[in-house]
């Protein structure tokens, strides 16, 4: 009888490893852009619940996403910042859009609330530039009348790391600033010229916070999440606008994906008198190629499920999921261009 027990318990204990040997192959890896996360944390865990398969997503900034995906030490890689044709085809890369966001403003000034400050862009360009270093500056106070603005010193908080956000953000200053595009341009890291860093959107909102007189730039849902006063935002109509799903997907509203060779496509300083200036999707990163099969199919399986599952999930985070059309296109591309083992990853 104890002979049998021991048995049973050897037995038992080969399947429970054979299972969590399975459960850990059905684990996926990424990493990348932090102005996605909290949706990405949010599809994971319901995807988990559905499945079993377990996603885990570090948000270390685009910057890192590229690297890593690059290096191949993550399954897939995520970043705010689409590459080039010419970059993924060197990476042997592939890319594709999953939500629509908006990089907004936010501030801390005692006594204003959420849309008070109006902003131009402008405006916006010479106090990160360094040109315009205190809250009653004339030319804050002309689009502000009656705007109680403190004679405040303002404390610039840009990213510290290489970051979609920020490629976002300067892409937008360099459309509609000569002096920002002439003297720093825009990419996921920068030179700044004035200001303090904090790591991803979290390390930004957190600075702005704290510091009374600050302005930074954050993902939507963030300003959201940790309550910071957002600005309204001049638009390319001469329209003050506030970030909201609508004015987000304004500016989303004539994006030609089908048209934009290996999906890039930037969606900053769009028309249309609702758009909001600052709109940007994020993108997923994924080689071309790759010698396991099973591991390429459940990345997009995954992906596959947040298309189809993750939509209400994505508005209440304050994202535009990708419209069908897109989804379609993306989902051919898949059958088109990738392959593992030698065969269509997505058959």
């Amino acid at each position: 009888m104890l002979i049998r027990i021991i048995k049973s318990i050897g037995i038992l204990g080969a399947i429970a490893a054979l299972s969590l040997s399975v459960r850990a192959e059905q684990a996926l890896a990424g990493a990348g852009a932090t102005f996605p996360y909290p949706i990405y944390a949010k599809w994971a865990h319901m995807y988990e619940q559905a499945t079993k398969v377990k996603v885990n997503y570090q948000s270390i900034g685009s910057g890192g996403g590229i690297a890593q995906i690059k290096a191949k030490t993550v399954d897939f890689g995520a970043s705010d910042a689409p590459l080039t044709p010419q970059d993924l085809n060197s990476a042997g890369l592939f890319q594709f859009p999953m939500v629509i966001g908006g990089v907004v403003p936010v501030v801390n000034l005692p006594g204003i609330t959420d849309g008070q400050l109006k902003l131009t862009p402008e405006v916006l360009a010479n106090i990160f530039i360094g040109s315009i270093t205190k809250w009653d500056d004339p030319a804050i106070k002309e689009i502000n009348p009656g705007l109680a603005l403190p004679s405040k010193a303002i404390t610039v908080v840009h990213r510290a790391d290489g970051s979609g956000t920020t490629w976002v953000f300067t892409n937008y200053l360099s459309k509609v600033s000569s002096a920002w595009k002439g003297r720093v341009g825009f990419a996921t890291s920068v030179e700044w010229p004035c200001g303090v860093g904090g790591k991803g959107n979290e390390g930004v909102a957190a600075y702005v916070k704290r510091l009374a007189g600050a302005i930074g730039y954050v993902e939507y849902a963030y300003a959201l999440q940790n309550k910071i006063t957002y600005a309204q935002m001049k638009n390319r109509e001469g329209k003050f606008v506030s970030p909201d799903i609508q004015s987000f997907q304004a500016a989303a509203a004539n994006a030609d994906w089908n048209k934009a060779p290996g999906f890039y496509l930037v969606l900053t300083d769009q028309p249309g008198e609702a758009s909001w200036p600052i709109t940007g999707a994020t993108f997923i990163l994924v080689h071309k190629e790759r010698g396991d099969a099973a591991k390429a199919k459940a990345v997009l399986d995954f992906f596959d499920w947040c298309y189809s599952k993750g939509d209400a999930e994505a508005e209440k985070l304050h994202y535009i999921p990708m419209p069908s059309s897109v989804v379609d296109l993306v989902q051919s591309a898949w059958k088109r261009d990738l392959k593992a083992a030698g065969a269509p990853a997505w058959p």
